[in-house]
């Protein structure tokens, strides 16, 4: 080690004093140096500003900030510029552009690009999946056997005690097969928490929003169909029941005011 350091004392000694004549320049390579510290600096401190403007939600003014260093082949703004186009925060999703900003970040070791290519290899594979919580879902996977409710068909009365309570049953099996469904459907709403968290995890913000309003769509209609269809049954099976009522009173009125039978004085 004291070898190497008086070495280096005489290798200075001799600069010294070659450099008594002239007073040459300082070499290239001493004055790069800090010229290359105070423009990693500078990079660093434009850096820090796009991402407070893009905490800020300034999107326009980080995306231009961005771009100039991405393109000066700044890696984490690459990886932000490309994330940016993949959420549409840039000004519309460009999943092109994403990916061109992605793969300039990767190649250059930057591990949050790297796993974003890959996400968007699985979006490729998965796309009939997204499309179909994006918008193709329709809820028929909710009406399992144990919901389903076929409405009872009522006749315009019944005159018989048996058949009364033949319809009478049919109301009650229906009535609980009814409860028992809403009280399901209510608790499986908000229907996004049927999404498979394999396929909520690779869908951008916009297709987010456009799943969640889709499929509150859905829960409204099966809500609103929900309630037609009971207030149709209640209708049909009231009419019933008036009837029914209508004709036991008239009968039992013929009844009570029926004379006596005549049994010929036995």
């Amino acid at each position: 080690m004291k070898t190497v350091l008086l070495c280096a004392a005489l290798l200075c000694g001799g600069a010294a004093l070659a450099a008594e004549p002239g007073a040459k320049a300082p070499a290239k390579g001493a004055a790069a140096k800090p010229a290359a510290a105070a423009s990693s600096a500078n990079a660093a401190a434009e850096l820090a500003e796009a991402d407070a403007l893009f905490a800020k939600k300034a999107y326009p003014e980080a995306l231009q900030k961005y771009t100039k260093l991405a393109n000066a082949g700044n890696v984490m703004a690459q990886q932000h510029l490309g994330e940016m186009y993949f959420y549409g925060e840039a000004g519309s999703v460009d999943m092109d552009k994403a990916a061109q900003w992605f793969q300039k970040a990767a190649a250059k070791g930057n591990p949050v690009a790297t796993a974003s290519l890959e996400l968007m290899k699985q979006r490729e594979t998965r796309r009939a999946d997204l499309d179909y919580w994006i918008a193709k879902y329709d809820g028929a996977d909710l009406r399992t056997n144990e919901y389903r409710c076929p409405a009872p068909r009522f006749p315009a009365m019944s005159k018989v005690n048996e058949e009364i309570d033949y319809y009478s049953g049919k109301m009650k099996d229906w009535e609980a097969c009814h409860n028992r469904w809403v009280k399901y459907l209510n608790a499986s709403l908000p229907l996004t928490k049927r999404i498979p968290d394999d396929i909520a995890k690779l869908l951008t913000k916009d297709e987010t929003d456009k799943a969640t309003a889709h499929l509150k769509e859905v829960s409204d209609r099966l809500a609103e169909d929900t309630k037609v269809a009971g207030r149709m049954v209640v209708a049909d099976f009231d009419a019933w029941r008036a009837g029914t009522e209508a004709y036991v009173k008239e009968h039992n009125e013929m009844v009570k005011n029926a004379p006596p039978r005549d049994d010929g004085g036995k």
